[in-house]
């Protein structure tokens, strides 16, 4: 059982403006089956990592376009659903406007390779944002919710940073401390870690 890191490389793109970015693909599993969480910027490096192994799930923390760009090509290519939290909708309709997705709702659970993986919803970066917490692996897959040094953005469209906020308090303050956090973008983290300067992100106002 194990959490592999793909790293595709692209453009973030909303509000009219476009940045480069590297994200974070994880999959989840053991040798037969796993789950894909999100689907960044081109498909061959994912599925090259897939190996063959049956994909029991495509999952998009979220819906920015960087996270959701090939995702029906996985879907279609790797014979699995793809799901995202339907607030999350407008936002992929802007990268696939006839392309049908599953709907995420909390307190789903879907499993892979023995390992159950429940969906918090913790709206904040965007209305559909989903972190996905794996306790048997003392681990949690973030999206742009959380990272190393604090909450994702929430300067631009659909996002709120007093309801990131209240997401990262409620919901993922709720898992142990040590509970490793599987950031969409930029090196791993802890809960614990991050969650003792929440009073500073509170005062910095981002």
């Amino acid at each position: 059982m194990s959490i592999t890191r793909v790293v595709t490389s692209g453009t973030f793109s909303l509000d009219g403006g476009t940045w480069d970015v590297d994200n974070n693909i994880w999959i989840v599993g053991d040798d037969n089956d796993v789950i894909v969480f999100d689907a960044a910027h081109t498909a061959d490096p994912i599925i090259e990592a897939v190996a063959g192994r049956n994909v029991v799930a495509v999952i998009c923390t979220h819906g920015h376009n960087d996270h959701i760009t090939v995702a029906p090509e996985l879907g279609v290519t790797l014979d699995a659903p793809v799901f995202l939290h339907p607030a999350d909708e407008m936002l992929w309709r802007e990268v696939h406007q006839d392309k049908e997705f599953r709907s995420v709702e909390d307190g789903l659970v879907l499993t892979a390779g023995g390992i159950e993986l429940h969906a918090l919803h913790t709206p904040g970066h965007s209305p559909g944002s989903v972190c996905w917490s794996a306790p048997g692996l003392n681990a949690v897959i973030s999206g742009d919710t959380l990272f190393q040094g604090g909450p994702g953005a929430t300067g631009r469209s659909y996002s709120d940073f007093p309801t990131i906020l209240d997401s990262i308090k409620s919901r993922l303050g709720l898992l142990p401390e040590e509970t490793v956090v599987y950031t969409g973008h930029g090196d791993t983290t802890t809960i614990g870690g991050e969650l003792v300067n929440y009073d500073e992100w509170v005062a910095r106002g981002h």
